[in-house]
């Protein structure tokens, strides 16, 4: 039945249907507990969360078991293993096609559900965490089918294969391979679960402010993990692609950045429901939104829809996941329908020069943006399907919406920290805006000072300046108060996600207007210059293996430290992988690139050098980003709800 081979097969189908299995009984528990009142049910559905995620270990070490032995027995290993692949690329092989990708979903999936029962144990018999867990277990069973039906990782491979090609060599050229994508998953699944509460508080009728104490932080923490995902993506683009960038409007890229732009819309607008009680649809529609693009992009990136360098290969699981999506929004939408009359807002906004009103500013513009990326990444797609004609919208596109949506957020975030909730004096603002005006001013002028031109990048860089004073004059008010812990709390440490936001505009903003570049023909012992450094070429360097030759330009730098771009060519596959090299510093970054033809026998090279200005500063600001998203997750001064009665989880707002 299972062919010859080791027991990573059977044991990982047998552990996929027990997960399965487990996932449908837990949901029934749920639903059928709730409805009744039921504790001797309810008890059941910790045990059977803890069954699931057992059955989605089991069937995940299943599959490490089948690479690491190099069972050539079933399909995915003949597709992505290899005799020669290092054990490293060997064990991330797993993520690097599409049927393992969805298994780590699984496996992220069931973790989450288990870190749900365990932190609400004691509330099980709360209905809305009964429907919350019934949703999960709803998304589970769709994932777990997935593993069993089109996605199933564990069939058997054509016979007599004894070895196959390895992972993409792009996916086994970098350690990021290692982190890159599960982060992005903890960002990408986690949002189930304040969506699952989300649901949950639409079908008990709880749709007060009450639920957000539920969700506020599982949100904040996927949100994190999604922002530190797609940093790590761009650091990887930039260090293994070899052209310099970090961003390129990739259809897969933007999958993951619109889902991002909507949840960012969330964690700031339910700042405002939980203080004034407003904006409960705009809440519950952003967490629909954002759960429902998680599908939408998964289906993008692993239908086969798309030419990208991230998406997977062509298959069946399309249909599948399209169908998934459309099911979420129109239960969603009903749902929300339904409790439209319950979702009025008691309060109203006061004036539009006040905290809420900001926050309702950002909402619209995160909003469209979100829905103009979407509508660039799924419109050729549209063409392609009603007129069978190619279509694209390319980097221009995208560069002209984000250069001033980027802008009115950069405004939006020097005004908003200094905004009092219903209604700010033209005096108070002129006394909170003195600081961050001037630091506003300071940037200007130090950015001219360095020869800084242009009207976007120097209002890009005053607007930076203006911003970080304003989340600065925020951080010193609350330390001053407050000692360390003014750090701490979703204000203060939304503050410091602020900078890093800042940073990463600023530093986007230098490194795309004033990149410049120049191809260099080398020869050995001749000194080449370009923008005041010289460059030499030492020689070269061959290393070859099973696995691939490798050919390395050894280039000192300014009489230094010898820099090796390099060419890389994967025999299993015939491709040859460039690999850049660079020089680093606070200012610029010099990158290097070997272009082809390329001969180790040779006393000449060309190199392609990139001067790229403030690179680092996208690191850093990413950095601060996820320290700030950690800081936020501790909990500040407590706030109760405006409207606890309606929305109350028991011990939840007292705890």
């Amino acid at each position: 039945m299972f062919g010859v081979g080791g027991i990573g097969g059977p044991l990982g189908r047998a552990s996929l249907i027990v997960g399965l299995v487990a996932a449908v009984f837990g949901m029934f528990a749920a639903i059928s507990g709730t409805r009744s009142n039921d504790a001797r049910v309810l008890r059941l559905v910790p045990r059977f969360a803890y069954l699931a995620c057992a059955g989605a270990i089991g069937a995940f070490v299943a599959m490490e078991i089948a690479l690491i032995n190099r069972d050539f027995t079933l399909e995915y290993v003949q597709k992505v293993g290899s005799k020669s692949t290092p054990a490293l690329y060997n064990f991330t092989a797993i993520w690097s096609a599409l049927e393992g990708s969805i298994l780590l979903w699984v496996l992220t999936l069931t973790g989450l559900s288990v870190g749900v029962v365990v932190k609400y144990r004691k509330k099980m018999n709360d209905p809305m965490v009964g429907w919350a867990m019934a949703t999960m277990f709803f998304v589970t069973i769709f994932f777990f089918l997935l593993t069993l039906g089109p996605a199933n990782p564990f069939v058997l491979g054509a016979p007599g294969v004894f070895d196959g090609p390895g992972p993409n060599p792009l996916l086994q050229n970098h350690v990021l391979v290692v982190f890159h994508p599960p982060i992005l998953y903890l960002g990408y699944v986690g949002m189930t679960v304040p969506f699952a509460f989300a649901m949950g508080a639409l079908i008990t009728g709880r749709v007060g402010e009450g639920w957000l104490v539920e969700t506020r932080r599982w949100a904040l923490i996927s949100w994190g993990f999604l922002t530190l995902g797609i940093i790590l993506g761009s650091w990887w683009s930039y260090e293994v692609l070899g052209w310099s960038g970090v961003w390129a409007w990739d259809p897969v890229e933007n999958a993951s950045f619109i889902p991002w732009l909507t949840a960012t819309a969330y964690i700031h607008s339910v700042l405002v429901q939980e203080r004034r009680g407003m904006l409960r649809v705009w809440n519950l529609s952003l967490l629909v939104a954002t759960f429902s693009l998680t599908i939408l992009g998964t289906f993008l990136t692993r239908s086969g829809i798309l030419n990208s360098v991230h998406a997977f290969s062509d298959s069946d699981i399309g249909p599948f996941l399209l169908s998934f999506f459309a099911l979420i929004v129109v239960v969603s939408v009903g749902l929300i329908g339904w409790r439209g009359d319950q979702l009025r807002s008691p309060g109203t906004i006061d004036s539009p020069l006040s905290r809420e009103g900001a926050f309702l500013a950002n909402n619209v513009v995160f909003s469209v943006f979100a829905f103009v990326v979407l509508l660039g990444t799924v419109f050729p797609l549209v063409v392609e399907a009603l007129q069978d004609r190619q279509l694209v919208v390319g980097e221009p596109f995208f560069d002209k919406l984000a250069v001033p949506t980027g802008l009115v957020l950069l405004f939006l975030m020097c005004v908003a920290p200094v905004l009092p909730w219903r209604k700010a004096s033209g005096e108070l603002l002129q006394q909170r805006l003195f600081w961050p005006a001037w630091a506003g001013i300071a940037a200007l002028a130090f950015s001219v000072v360095l020869g800084a031109t242009g009207f976007a990048s120097l209002l890009t860089f005053t607007l930076g300046g203006f911003a970080g004073g304003a989340a600065l004059r925020q951080l010193v008010l609350a330390t001053r108060r407050q000692g360390w812990r003014g750090f701490v709390g979703r204000a203060n440490g939304g503050m410091v996600v602020h900078i890093g936001v800042i940073l990463i505009a600023v530093a986007l903003a230098a490194s795309n207007s004033y990149t410049h570049s120049q191809e260099l023909s080398l020869k050995k012992g001749v000194v080449a210059n370009y923008g005041g450094h010289t460059f030499e070429l030492i020689g070269f360097r061959e290393t070859t293996d099973d696995r691939r030759t490798e050919i390395a330009a050894l280039v000192s730098i300014d009489g230094g430290q010898a820099y090796a771009p390099a060419v890389s060519k994967y025999k299993a596959m015939g491709m040859n992988i460039g690999t850049p090299s660079v020089k680093t510093s606070f200012a610029y970054d010099l990158y290097l690139t070997l272009e082809p033809p390329v001969k180790v026998t040779s006393d000449a090279a060309k190199i392609k050098v990139f001067i790229k200005p403030m690179v680092m500063w996208l690191w850093i600001g990413g950095g601060l980003m996820g320290l700030g998203t950690l800081l936020s997750a501790f909990p500040g001064r407590r706030r109760r709800p405006t409207d606890p009665t309606s929305a109350r989880v028991p011990e939840a707002v007292d705890a």
